[in-house]
């Protein structure tokens, strides 16, 4: 779809070949990530070394948290579309997420570790679909994978330099410890919170409305999902299918503790799989412009389907290392590429629904999946959830290769 309107400020590309737009969002989620990384990568291990909390409840815990935010990551893109305006709900909501953070500080049972969960998830929901419109709406069709992969690399890179600061707090505090200890987690809550309140002001001060866009606002249908081509919907169908065998990377971290990984070096396997995934992100959105969407994500996911495969079959706590770095390479090639063909298939005027809808079902599939990875690690075996995400990764992988046509 071509952009509405003539190259403004906010869409004339930058540094990286980007928009200032696309530039300072990037900055904006690599702050929140420095924060959210830094703390929520530490959550599982809190639930289970300090509260003792099993792994059925944390599946509640992590599914509830990234299920919440459904409804309203729908309801907000589609209102953006209608209003004719992001930004104000994209403030919204990465300021609501970081409002919620401090209160994990004072946590001492998994109910109240669940309510700041889903409050933080729930100012994802808000923030999600509007930001990922304005990144679309800030850039013309023949650059959208290079600027959804400058998004995404930037975001990561915020990770990789959360986990760096939560590695540096559990070896200052407790070293090499195999558990997790509560002094420790505080810690990583009080110092996760400050880039949060950084990444909002920076939104708030640098990053425009698109004014282009405003002028279509009339165009927006009614009702969520009405106008969408079947290409679309079927994609949305293998997306479900896809996350109820994607459940939260909790399982992951814990998969690591099982096999013999101590904390800090958890920390340090997530470092490297975000590492790849950043690194990957931008060079893999570039490859998608040229190459065309469809290869770059039928690929990452059949490296997902190996990696799930790989977790399943782990016996020795080296295992891990190549394994959390395809990890990364699965995310780095899919995660980016994904959200600029959503763009691709969509009328500029419905990209708020349209993400809207991506995330939300997705966001709506993780409680399930999350569940059953769960019931299927205490009932009959660790092995057991990953082989199932490996199943599940390779049918939507061959439903995405023949169904969709790009």
């Amino acid at each position: 779809m071509k952009q509405a309107g003539n190259e403004t400020q906010s869409t004339r590309p930058r540094a990286f070949g980007v928009s200032r737009n696309v530039f300072f969002l990037g900055w904006v989620s690599f702050l929140t990530d420095v924060s959210s990384d830094m703390i929520f990568n530490l959550l599982p291990l809190f639930l289970f070394n300090v509260l003792g909390v099993g792994t059925a409840i944390i599946g509640v815990i992590e599914g509830l948290g990234d299920s919440a935010a459904t409804v309203l990551k729908i309801a907000s893109g589609w209102l953006s579309d209608k209003l004719g305006r992001r930004k104000g709900l994209t403030i919204l909501g990465y300021g609501l997420s970081t409002v919620a953070k401090p209160f994990l500080y004072l946590a001492n049972v998994w109910g109240a570790v669940l309510a700041v969960r889903v409050a933080d998830r729930v100012g994802k929901g808000i923030r999600t679909s509007p930001r990922d419109a304005l990144v679309a709406d800030s850039t013309p069709p023949e650059k959208m994978g290079r600027a959804f992969g400058f998004h995404r690399a930037l975001d990561t890179f915020g990770a990789v330099t959360g986990i760096a600061g939560a590695a540096a707090i559990v070896f200052f505090m407790q070293r090499g410890e195999q558990l997790l200890s509560r002094d420790t987690f505080q810690m990583a809550v009080i110092i996760g919170v400050i880039p949060a309140v950084l990444a909002v002001l920076l939104l708030i001060f640098f990053v425009h409305e698109r004014r282009a866009f405003r002028a279509l606002k009339e165009k927006v249908s009614a009702a969520p999902g009405r106008g969408f081509d079947r290409r679309f919907k079927i994609f949305l169908g293998i997306i479900v299918l896809f996350t109820l065998g994607n459940s939260t990377d909790a399982f992951l971290i814990l998969r690591a503790q099982d096999i013999g990984i101590s904390v800090l070096n958890i920390l340090l396997l997530l470092g490297l799989f975000n590492l790849v995934y950043a690194s990957v992100s931008y060079p893999s959105g570039i490859l998608s412009d040229k190459l065309g969407r469809k290869a770059i994500i039928v690929g990452g996911w059949a490296i997902y389907a190996l990696t799930y495969l790989g977790f399943a079959l782990a016996s020795a706590s080296w295992h891990a290392i190549p394994l959390f770095a395809l990890y990364g390479l699965y995310f780095g090639l899919a995660e980016g590429v994904t959200r600029a063909f959503v763009a691709d298939v969509v009328p500029e005027e419905s990209r708020g629904t349209a993400y809207g809808l991506y995330h939300g079902a997705v966001g709506l599939t993780l409680l399930p999946a999350s569940i059953i990875a769960g019931v299927l690690w205490q009932v009959i075996s660790p092995a057991a959830t990953f082989y199932f995400g490996a199943a599940l990764a390779g049918t939507a992988m061959l439903g995405f290769a023949l169904l969709i046509r790009r």
